[in-house]
């Protein structure tokens, strides 16, 4: 820099050096520099020099008729970016054809961090002259500051199929390729699954259902302390669930229990005293404990405006199930089931074993008749038993 004890501001030691072009600039007048504006250059790996304050662009004050419009180098935006803008566009006003103001005043853009003005310029100036590859660094400098990384990407190998000397193009490429890939694999990254559960109580359990389907009993481990609840499932996907809840009131841990169904897990905490629970979860217990009442019982707390006795309808559905008047098999099965469940233990165990050993043929309940023996396949008279 000539003149004025321009400063340096150089990045971290390992940060790569500028790179340098064979020959002269497209503008015939400097070297090609890398577009970082002096403050962020550390953090973009590249050195770059201060920049000092624009006494006078080359080629001001002309006033003969015919001269030469006036050029614009690095080294004069560098100095005063803010200005070397404003008399690119007053150059611009006077020849919206020149392509390397337009390049220029990219630069410029870069220098103050407008980052979509400077795609617009260098796109313009890559309008009126393709084969320029400052613009194309320029316009994939500003892509990838508004992280349009791909279209980075393609502006800067476009511009090294241009110009293969300069080094600037390889390690821009690098970067806008690290970081798409660095993007890629955290969009693969599964996201946590999404479990729901609901609670609901009564005067002696709080209830929490957590909608699972398909779980198996050895994946399922829920720990209970006096204040907390913690759940954790293994998945069929194979991912973990957890569930860790702060409890409003105390629970009894030895007498908590929890159940794996095929749709679901319930985890049943035992209350140390009827006491109405307002929330599920909290710091504290409440100033005012409600004691259960016959009207307000076994509520589901709900953000709806009708609240439903739980309780009541679990009575309901089983009362309905045990009148439902069923015919044929469904009637029949029923009725084993009704034997089975209402059954000793030697009644089961006849069952059990007269329904396996039999092929599903024979079902008995004499414990001293089939534990004696095994149970032979016993057909109904218009069936044939197959082995398969």
């Amino acid at each position: 820099m000539a003149g004025g004890g321009g400063a340096v501001a150089s990045a971290a030691a390992a940060a790569p050096p500028l790179p340098k072009r064979r020959g002269r600039s497209l503008r015939g007048r400097s070297p090609l520099r890398v577009p970082v504006k002096p403050c962020t250059a550390a953090a973009l790996g590249f050195v770059a020099r201060v920049p000092q304050r624009l006494q006078k662009f080359p080629g001001d004050g002309m006033a003969a008729a015919g001269a030469a419009p006036p050029r614009f180098s690095d080294g004069d935006v560098d100095r005063d970016p803010r200005a070397a803008a404003q008399e690119l566009t007053t150059a611009l006003e006077k020849n919206p054809d020149d392509a390397e103001y337009y390049c220029q005043r990219a630069y410029a853009h870069i220098l103050l961090q407008k980052y979509a003005d400077a795609v617009a310029d260098a796109k313009k100036s890559l309008e009126l002259n393709p084969s320029n590859a400052v613009a194309l660094l320029r316009k994939g400098l500003g892509e990838y500051h508004i992280k349009n990384y791909a279209s980075a990407l393609e502006s800067f190998r476009e511009g090294q199929r241009l110009d293969n000397v300069d080094d600037t193009f390889t390690i821009w490429i690098k970067r806008c390729e690290e970081t798409l890939n660095a993007s890629q694999t955290e969009m693969q990254q599964p996201l946590p699954p999404k479990i729901k559960y609901d609670w609901y109580q009564t005067d002696s359990q709080v209830i929490v259902t957590v909608m699972i389907k398909n779980a198996q009993k050895n994946d399922v481990s829920v720990q209970f302390s006096e204040k907390e609840m913690n759940a954790s499932v293994r998945l069929p996907s194979g991912e973990d669930y957890n569930l860790k809840l702060v409890l409003l009131h105390s629970i009894v841990p030895e007498e908590s229990t929890f159940k794996v169904l095929s749709t679901k897990v319930e985890i049943k905490m035992k209350k140390p005293e009827a006491v109405r629970w307002e929330k599920l979860e909290g710091q504290g217990d409440s100033p005012k404990l409600k004691q259960f009442t016959p009207d307000t019982q076994h509520l589901y707390p709900s953000s709806s405006h009708y609240t439903r006795n739980w309780d009541k309808l679990v009575v309901e559905i089983k009362e309905e199930e045990k009148n439902e008047k069923l015919e044929g098999d469904a009637a029949l099965n029923k009725l084993f089931q009704q034997i089975y469940s209402d059954g000793t233990d030697e009644v089961k165990r006849a069952m059990n074993k007269s329904f396996m050993e039999s092929g599903g043929t024979v079902l008995s309940t004499n414990w001293s008749d089939v534990g004696k023996r095994k149970v032979e396949v016993n057909p109904p008279d218009d069936m044939e038993w197959k082995k398969f």
